[in-house]
């Protein structure tokens, strides 16, 4: 299933339609346009179907085909190294084609894949091969759908209203993360383990039939004369030839994958060695999502006020600061209430950062890059995600879980030096932007 780390920049979360949009919300849908509002009523619907659905794999490996610890861990990690494989091809084959079509394109391949799990629980006939399959297109298909949705994005938003525009979906993700898990954990407790992610597949068809009904033009890009090997690299080639992105992206692939490989490790340590109840757990981590809604729209207070290159290394390092706290749990409701704090000011900076992010490498990226380069960014973050996690489990063995935890949060306290000549770039990027005033 998809996972984090955020859209138009990947799967869409759900908006409400006409009347039922909230009030601090109608203006800026209606002065950005009917189609951003069907774009982010797209984004809405499938991101909640997402993570209505976020464990359904796992549970349907458990309690249908009754597998193993290694199993799941291989359906879990299956799907996001092979599904980033074979996206790998996808990023220049998405740059030279209309988005719009793309977008609907990849939710119509989700919802039939998703679908066919259904038939085969219902004759019996599901298989773990078939899950790893469904896995694997599922992964893929995300990774195309994040780089069209993109640059499909940009088209229709510039400017302040693009920084809008991503701290509303921003807002959904993190709407959808605190509320869509429990509400499909009751959905799977009432109505048996295929219930969710027949709710997902549905997503994503609605999700396609609101793109479709989008009537903004778009421009068919200039295709290359051929296909060329180089082009599979290009979207890493363009991140490492732009001296600010390059760092972005490190610090990116490094902090965001330190934060999930520690995700199992706090697992054992809350619910094993600390004996937390399942309820106080999922209350752990519910709760503090709400802090996304608060960093999103913190972020669009901020940036007019100190704009986005001054911003994003100081938010970086704000987010960086909490995981190694983490290794100081207390026992008992206080460690309840430790981890809640945490995990509230490590969101709120993170979906802060996100909102900042997101806006700024849209703005930096030349039209016909951004699909390779959000592919790249994407399959990177994917794959340091999955090697971290395993080297996680290892640490954790050799260190105990608070050691593990602890040389994580050293390491983030330490992803701010990748940002080092931050101010120096920008101080020669100006230089270059007036001498090329002048000589025009």
């Amino acid at each position: 299933m998809a996972t984090t780390t955020g859209c138009a920049r990947g799967c869409l979360p759900p908006a409400r339609a006409g009347g039922w949009l909230p009030g601090w919300t109608r203006g800026t849908v209606l002065a950005l346009g009917k189609d951003f509002h069907r774009l982010w009523l797209a984004y809405a619907v499938s991101i909640a179907g997402t993570y209505f659905a976020l464990d359904a794999f796992s549970i349907i490996a458990v309690r249908v085909l009754h597998s193993s610890a290694a199993q799941v861990s291989l359906l879990a990690g299956a799907g996001l190294a092979v599904g980033s494989l074979a996206a790998l091809p996808l990023g220049p084959w998405v740059e030279f084609r209309r988005k719009r079509p793309v977008l609907i394109a990849m939710d119509l391949v989700r919802f039939a894949a998703l679908l066919t799990l259904l038939p085969a629980y219902l004759l019996d006939l599901l298989t773990f091969a078939q899950l790893v399959a469904v896995s694997v297109i599922v992964a893929a298909a995300n990774i195309a759908f994040t780089s069209a949705s993109g640059a499909y994005l940009k088209s229709l938003a510039a400017g302040p209203d693009l920084l809008t525009a991503n701290g509303r979906f921003e807002t959904t993700l993190w709407t959808a993360t605190a509320i869509g898990p429990p509400a499909g954990g009751a959905a799977i407790g009432f109505f048996g383990p295929l219930a969710t992610v027949l709710l997902d597949a549905i997503s994503y068809l609605l999700s396609a039939l609101s793109l479709s009904t989008i009537r903004t033009r778009e421009r068919t890009p200039a295709r290359p004369a051929a296909f060329r090997a180089a082009d599979l690299v290009e979207g890493w080639r363009y991140v490492f030839r732009h001296a600010r992105l390059r760092m972005l992206f490190l610090n990116s692939c490094l902090v965001n994958g330190l934060i999930m490989a520690t995700a199992p490790v706090l697992a054992v340590l809350l619910l094993g060695e600390l004996g937390l109840p399942t309820w106080q757990y999922g209350l752990a981590f519910g709760v503090p999502c709400l802090g996304g809604l608060v960093g999103s729209r913190l972020a669009r207070r901020l940036v007019p006020r100190h704009g986005r290159v001054r911003l994003l290394p100081i938010v970086g390092a704000v987010r960086t600061c909490w995981v190694v706290l983490l290794a100081f749990v207390p026992p008992g409701i206080g460690g309840l209430f430790w981890v809640m704090a945490v995990e509230f000011g490590l969101i709120i900076s993170s979906a802060a950062y996100s909102t900042v992010l997101a806006t700024y490498r849209l703005e930096e990226t030349e039209d016909g890059y951004v699909s390779r380069m959000l592919s790249a960014w994407r399959i990177s973050n994917g794959a340091c995600t999955a090697g971290l996690t395993l080297l996680w489990g290892v640490v954790a063995t050799w260190l105990g879980t608070r050691g593990a935890l602890g040389l994580a949060g050293a390491l983030m306290l330490a992803a701010p030096l990748l940002l080092l000549g931050w101010n120096r770039v920008q101080n020669e990027t100006r230089a270059v932007e007036s001498v090329r005033s002048t000589d025009s």
